[in-house]
């Protein structure tokens, strides 16, 4: 089992940048493929990207590839979500999951680990 904590989040103006984290507790944090989530109030939770346990293999969605870059360090046992060229329409609560699983994942109920959420809020 791993426990996930975001952080990084906060108010942006638009074309600025932002670095999410995703801290996990356990020592197995290495084997847990990595997804980032989005989700505004009254709208369904929308994928961003994606990350394999080592790191090799990654996926994003086409409203945030070539601007978002997702990352991992094993040894700090901490994932990342680089944000940049923000837009107002990334404005959301972003949340991080985790599944102990071999690949990438891009739905949501393929992870039965998440953090509690931090909000990005992008000025126009």
């Amino acid at each position: 089992q791993v426990q996930l904590v975001e952080s990084g989040g906060g108010l942006v103006q638009a074309g600025g940048s932002l670095r999410l984290s995703c801290a996990a507790s356990g020592r197995t944090f290495g084997s847990y493929a990595v997804g980032w989530f989005r989700q505004v109030p009254g709208k369904e939770r929308e994928f961003v990207a994606a990350i394999n346990w080592s790191g090799a293999s990654t996926d994003y969605s086409d409203s945030v590839k070539g601007r978002f870059t997702i990352s991992r360090d094993n040894a700090k046992n901490t994932g990342y979500l680089q944000m940049n060229s923000l837009k107002p329409e990334d404005t959301a609560v972003y949340y991080c999951a985790a599944v102990q699983r071999a690949g990438t994942f891009s739905k949501g109920n393929s992870y039965p680990y998440w953090g509690q959420g931090t909000q990005v809020t992008v000025s126009s």
